[in-house]
């Protein structure tokens, strides 16, 4: 077992060896990379996984969590969908992965937000993509920035995709309210300063051993604990975020493990109730955990994978929209 975690070690990339063009290929997609300039002046990693075959079946606009980045295991999910005909495009946010900015230093999320608007409305303006539907994807951090985004621009998309989202940090993780207090206090000092007493969530995010550890391998993955002025935002947007559950007002899955100990399952349930939506969905799996479309055993992520493409199919196919819940 030990010889073999060695090995993942050396991986390159989350696939193994195989340079990434010869991946894509290999997957039947087409993937790019590129670099694009907020009107803030914010420099942004960008990636695009497209079927090989135009024209898409619709446009998903794609946001990864908190000290991760778009360029490791997040993009298994971007080309299984693309794999499945949807053009897919994703960003690395301030701060994180290949992007401008301080390692894990997000000191204004609604900038951030305006960031994704701008990319994505870029990439809507494209005439092969201007008359195709088109859907968010946030997974935890990205999910409360994609209800944000929905807040912004309420009729700019058709609907969201929202897994494990942080529209509460679990009380397993998040500090007590001395601590809480005692921090909102020095990060108007030392917004910088990575000294929230915080275990490395991803420990807490996977459940399998093994893809704990290919996890682990993303060179840019941040690994410190959050910075202070990081951890003060989070707590804000999250906080702002449950007084306005009952604003959301665009067909949505929200999907969440019952074994989540980063975000909070019953935040989700709330969302759901709680929600204006006509069309809303939602998901809750027994004893899965926080990363649902890699951490778990690959039976689970099939599982994950399949309910997605069923709420895609029934809205890109124009079919009859409902409400659900299991």
């Amino acid at each position: 077992m030990e010889e073999e975690q060695q090995k993942l070690r050396t991986y390159p990339h989350y696939w193994g060896f195989t340079p990434e063009e010869d991946y894509y290929e290999l997957q039947g997609i087409k993937g790019s990379k590129a670099f694009f300039t907020s009107p803030r002046g914010i420099k942004l990693f960008t990636r695009s996984w497209l079927p090989l075959t135009p024209p898409p079946r619709a446009l998903i606009f794609m946001i990864h969590g908190y000290g991760n980045n778009i360029s490791w295991t997040f993009q298994a999910t971007s080309i299984f969908l693309a794999q499945k005909g949807f053009a897919c495009f994703a960003l690395d946010l301030e701060g994180h992965g290949e992007s401008q900015g301080l390692k894990a230093y997000v000191p204004n999320v609604d900038l951030v937000v305006q960031d994704c608007l701008s990319f994505f409305n870029s990439i809507k303006q494209d005439p092969e993509y201007k008359k195709l539907q088109s859907f968010i994807y946030g997974e935890s951090m990205g999910g409360a920035i994609s209800l944000l985004i929905h807040f912004a621009d309420p009729k700019g998309f058709d609907g969201a995709i929202l897994v494990s989202p942080m529209c509460k940090i679990s009380d397993n993780v998040r500090p007590s309210w001395l601590i809480t207090q005692i921090l909102i206090l020095l990060a108007k000092f030392f917004p910088t300063w990575a000294i929230v007493p915080t275990a490395d969530l991803m420990y807490k995010s996977v459940k399998v051993d093994e893809k704990k550890v290919i996890a682990d391998m993303n060179p840019v993955r941040y690994r410190g604990k959050p910075r202070l002025g990081t951890a003060v935002e989070l707590l804000r947007v999250v906080d702002y975020l449950n007084q306005r559950l009952c604003d959301v007002n665009l067909p949505f899955i929200v999907l969440h493990g019952s074994a989540d100990v980063v975000t909070d399952p019953n935040v989700s349930r709330e969302l759901y109730e709680e929600a204006k939506s006509e069309d809303k969905s939602i998901k809750v799996y027994e004893g899965m955990m926080h990363s649902l479309l890699f951490g778990e055993t690959d039976e689970n992520v099939e599982i994950v994978r399949n309910d997605i493409m069923s709420w895609l199919d029934a809205r890109c196919n124009n079919n009859t929209r409902t409400i659900s819940i299991d």
